[in-house]
């Protein structure tokens, strides 16, 4: 088990990379539609309706583009928001693409959503509550398991979601014109690289409960 996780922790540093690598790939190429992530972004939600959804520009940093459902906000970050690059595009529509999620009550966005305080509690309770299941009071191994179960959910409700922003995005570029088919090769290179990173926190995720699951049935015998 320890080796599958470590093995799934080679694949999401591999995933990184990949993500890290595709996006300054592609941010040194210019889009044929010279459009900036910002207005991109707009001219979808304009096309959806969406005009209540507002766009600011992140300072966090690179890569954290993210959209807010509690503010209706798109935040995008600074290389997205004002670069005119496929990177920038690609990145821009996929945040957007949660924006209509919303907006059309997205079933597994809402699951996802409901998930959310629970998998929150459980990814910084469980640990602690493991810790002290193992030297004190056993019982609290079973309660640690049950909160971390939920944040193992919540990694793999969040894949369909985000593979699903990322079909929406394609969709979008390629119906607005935005995207050469030469570019919708980079665009896609730039979507599935950040989707593995999330295959591989779940995976992870995963391996890590059945590795507390197996420990906790072992000590009942």
């Amino acid at each position: 088990m320890d080796f599958l996780i470590f093995i799934a922790f080679g694949i999401a540093m591999w995933a990184q990379s990949k993500v890290k690598g595709n996006f300054y790939k592609y941010s040194r190429v210019q889009a044929s539609a010279q459009l900036t992530g910002v207005q991109v972004a707009r001219r979808i939600l304009d096309k959806h309706g969406l005009y209540d959804v507002t766009i600011e520009r992140s300072n966090r940093g690179d890569l954290s583009d993210h959209y807010d459902p509690r503010s209706k906000t798109v935040r995008l970050s600074g290389p997205i928001y004002s670069g005119a690059s496929v990177s920038s595009l690609a990145i821009a529509a996929h945040e957007v693409g949660h924006a209509i999620q919303h907006a059309e009550s997205y079933s597994m966005l809402k699951f996802r959503s409901a998930l959310f305080p629970a998998a929150n509690i459980g990814s910084r309770m469980a640990p602690w509550l493991l810790i002290l299941g193992f030297f004190t009071f056993e019982p609290l191994i079973g309660v640690g398991i049950g909160l971390f179960s939920a944040a193992v959910l919540f990694q793999l409700v969040t894949l369909p979601v985000e593979y699903d922003a990322s079909h929406r995005a394609k969709v979008e570029l390629e119906e607005l014109n935005f995207v050469s088919p030469q570019e919708k090769v980079g665009v896609g290179k730039v979507l599935n690289a950040a989707a593995l990173t999330y295959v591989a926190s779940a995976a992870i995720a995963v391996l890590q409960l059945l590795k507390f699951i197996m420990i906790f049935a072992g000590s009942d015998d």
